[in-house]
């Protein structure tokens, strides 16, 4: 492995957010994008396609709009027709983008924006009257007659640099326009029957995708979701209100034959359980994405708004604001949990507007990296007494953290690095590695003996908050199964981390078959109304 540089180090801040036991992805991780929830990316996967036939293809899916209830009408959870959404692919390893695939959305009403509107009153005492639903009746797959609003979108391929690289708008072959279409949100069952229902009419919107000089045809979904991320968030935030380690024997097993007072797996334990979220979910054929390089793609999802907003005041629909000058960048995204647990709250909205080439600005985050000494504080007294130890410290004592900086920040050679070895947040994917069918699946991913999973990428079904928990806390420090066999990866030892092979959990578990086995992978959202 390369010498570490500033760069590298710098990447390890992200790194080590990712193990951070505040389980939110990126739930209005930073004190500016908390103003702008529509901007907010909540979780960001790339993997190859598990689905069966689906090979020779990737799966990038970019979440926004966090902690979205299904009942949360009327106006519901559009997407920010003035911001550009985008997902990003280093392919070379230089942590500068070669390809990305722009999303911008235009919200309509019916009747040149006039919506639908009723006749009210007697004859003769007559009012044509504007409703102030968005539906006005049942809406189903091949009946849209009810719509009362409706989002459209373009997606723009763009090669090399993402303002001024050359731009491709991308066609939809259903209709051979350059127009695509976000369903409606699942309103409830009286709008669309059932989940099923919901279910055939969101199955519109999954559209073919033509790509210049690309031989295979791409998918792209737009729409709603449930919330793929499972954690214990309120009791994360307050403090780690809860012992983070493994309860029983083995998870799941329900004996109380682990850790004393240690925390046991349940559903109940995930806050999330009960929201949705909005994906920008595309499938691309391999061979158009990795270039020249070595296979290895580095990925990551931003979202961007005009410098500039005028507010109108005397706002109209379709003429609330005048936007103008250059786009600038207010949310990023690559592996999980870098800007909540990782980056200093001064600093957070500085890396919600940065890009992977100058993570170096965050070089003291990464080098000593406060997580880990937190959890000692709050915890090291309590494990001492219970275990009747005397550990000096529950934190890794290795530093710089090697250990953090292969997985997160450069990616582990053979398996996720790509040909060009440079340190920024990025989450890395070789797509060589074939994948695993869902269920196959570890959820633990490399550290489960599956090579397909977290930190190669991320599937929905990657348990990344109790990953992260343990990498943070020094589990590389320990042989983990590659291939069936234990192996010493080298990067530090047992010596540098008292409590690395400790089962660190918040107790929400996840696992692949909570979600689909298909494109958009993602599981039907819940429904506003039963």
């Amino acid at each position: 492995m390369k010498a570490l540089t500033p760069s590298i180090l710098a990447v390890v801040v992200c790194s080590t957010l990712v193990s951070a036991p505040s389980e939110a992805s990126s739930h209005r991780e930073a004190p500016n994008i908390s103003r702008f929830p529509t901007l907010d990316s909540t979780d960001f996967y790339a993997f190859n396609s598990y689905e069966q036939g689906r090979g020779d293809y990737v799966t990038l899916i970019a979440n926004y709009i966090p902690l979205q209830d299904g009942y949360g009408g009327p106006n519901y959870f559009a997407m920010d027709p003035d911001a550009t959404y985008s997902i990003h692919i280093d392919n070379d390893g230089d942590a500068i983008e070669d390809i990305s695939f722009a999303f911008n959305f235009k919200s309509m009403l019916p009747n040149d924006n006039q919506g639908v509107a009723l006749t009210v009153g007697p004859e003769g005492n007559q009012r044509t009257v504007a409703v102030p639903l968005k539906n006005v009746g049942g809406v189903a797959a091949g009946n849209n007659a009810a719509v009362n609003f409706s989002e459209s979108y373009t997606m723009t391929m763009i090669a090399g640099d993402q303002r001024t690289g050359s731009k491709t708008m991308l066609t939809n072959t259903m209709t051979s326009s350059n127009e695509f279409h976000k369903p409606l949100d699942y309103i409830g069952d009286k709008t669309f029957s059932s989940m099923d229902g919901y279910k055939s009419y969101a199955a519109q919107f999954v559209y073919q995708v033509a790509i210049p000089g690309c031989d295979g045809m791409a998918k792209v979904f737009v729409g709603q979701r449930k919330d793929p991320f499972v954690v214990n968030l309120g009791k994360t935030f307050d403090l780690v209100n809860y012992v983070p380690v493994e309860g029983d024997s083995a998870p799941g097993a329900g004996d109380g034959a682990g850790f004393p007072g240690g925390i046991t797996q349940s559903a109940d334990n995930d806050d999330l359980a009960d929201k949705n979220v909005t994906a920008i979910a595309i499938e691309v054929p391999k061979s158009c994405v990795v270039g020249n390089g070595n296979g290895t793609i580095g990925t990551w999802t931003t979202a961007s708004l005009p410098q500039a907003r005028i507010l109108n005041p005397n706002a109209k629909f379709a003429n609330n604001a005048v936007n103008g000058g250059a786009l600038t960048q207010v949310s990023r995204l690559g592996n999980p949990l870098v800007n909540e647990l990782v980056i200093g709250l001064k600093d957070k909205d500085t890396f919600s507007s940065s890009q992977p080439k100058d993570d170096a600005q965050f070089i003291d985050y990464v080098t000593h990296p406060s997580l880990p000494e937190l959890l000692n504080i709050l915890f090291k007294d309590a494990v001492n007494t219970t275990l009747g130890a005397n550990l000096a410290t529950l934190a890794p004592t290795n530093f710089p953290r090697n250990d953090l900086v292969t997985a997160f920040l450069t990616g582990f050679p053979g398996v996720n690095q790509l040909a060009t070895v440079t340190g920024a947040e990025m989450l890395r994917l070789n797509t060589a590695i074939a994948a695993k069918a869902q269920a196959d699946q570890s959820a633990f991913g490399v550290a489960g003996d599956d090579l397909a999973g977290f930190p190669n990428g991320r599937r929905p079904g990657d348990d990344v908050v109790d990953i992260a928990l343990r990498v943070v806390m020094g589990r590389l420090c320990y042989p983990i199964p590659v291939n069936g066999t234990n192996t010493d990866l080298g990067l530090c030892t047992s010596d540098d981390a008292s409590v690395g092979n400790v089962p660190f959990t918040d107790g929400a578990p996840v696992n692949a078959t909570m979600m689909d086995a298909s494109f958009p992978y993602l599981a039907t959202p819940l429904a506003g109304s039963k």
